[in-house]
């Protein structure tokens, strides 16, 4: 296997919602829409993709079809180049529908970081 990660799908429980906080709220690229039944959004490296939950679960199959719970043990990072980037990051979120868990602040490793979820509570 090669060392890499193509494709991280998120399920979500409305594709529009989820369609408009990525690509109006944060602004990432795509040329899909939700009438497609998924949409891909490309970045600098992986692809996000939002797909309906129920649909996702199905597809995995049998048993995978139940709610997730609050945290999941995942988390999608977007690093910045500047500190003032990251209350800038934290605001577009907010502003497009996201919830903020965490203001930005410092980091016990000796970063800048704070924490949002999207629309499904992914963060």
């Amino acid at each position: 296997m090669e060392p890499r990660i193509s494709l991280i799908t998120l399920g979500v429980t409305d594709l529009e919602r989820s369609y408009r906080f990525y690509k109006d709220g944060l602004g990432l690229p795509t040329t899909g829409t939700p009438d497609s039944d998924i949409v891909f959004f490309q970045t600098s490296g992986v692809t996000l993709a939002l797909f309906p939950y129920d649909k996702l679960a199905e597809d995995v199959g049998p048993g995978w079809d139940v709610p997730r719970s609050k945290f999941t043990g995942i988390t999608l990072a977007h690093n910045v180049r500047e500190r003032h980037q990251v209350d800038e990051v934290l605001t577009l979120a907010a502003t497009a529908g996201g919830q903020i868990v965490k203001p930005a602040g410092e980091a016990e490793w000796g970063g800048y970081q704070g924490y949002f979820t999207d629309p499904d509570g992914y963060l």
